[in-house]
């Protein structure tokens, strides 16, 4: 029979210990650093869509549906008479009205465009704008600006 010592199983059992928990640490200390999805619950890839924000937030409906009504009352003025006269405009689908204060006709860029002020009385308060329809080459009219003032 051969006998062994104690020192000789002694550090193996603590060389095995050591490993242990040296494996033990590592793999809390990786949940700190990483997520071990072991059973594929979440998406490996970012599937996040991105895009650029635009300048200008899109206008509600009802802000094209009274800016048409504007475009309207601007381009079937006769300028002959609202030379010293305002323009009233109301726009029945949303319940907005105004008056047009001043209407000037501009033919320097090659087309005919009509610049404007008007007030807009909505639900959301009273505001004035200011803008300009021109004139396509089918003869149609359209809002090229309408800025809140």
């Amino acid at each position: 029979m051969i006998a062994k010592s104690k020192s000789h199983t002694k550090g193996r059992c603590v060389r095995h210990l050591t490993g242990i928990s040296l494996l033990g640490l590592s793999l809390c200390l990786g949940g700190c650093t990483s997520s071990m999805d072991l059973f594929g619950s979440t998406p490996k890839v970012d599937r996040t869509l991105t895009g650029t924000i635009p300048n200008k937030p899109q206008p509600s409906s009802e802000t094209v549906s009274d800016e048409a009504t504007v475009r309207n009352a601007v381009t079937s003025a006769d300028l002959s008479k609202t030379a010293t006269h305002s323009v009233p405009w109301a726009n029945t689908a949303t319940g907005s009205a105004g008056v047009v204060s001043s209407i000037r006709e501009d033919r320097s860029q090659g087309y005919l465009c009509r610049a404007f002020t008007t007030t807009r009385h909505s639900f959301e308060g009273i505001a004035m704008f200011s803008g300009e329809a021109c004139q396509t080459g089918t003869g149609d009219w359209m809002l090229t600006a309408f800025d809140r003032q």
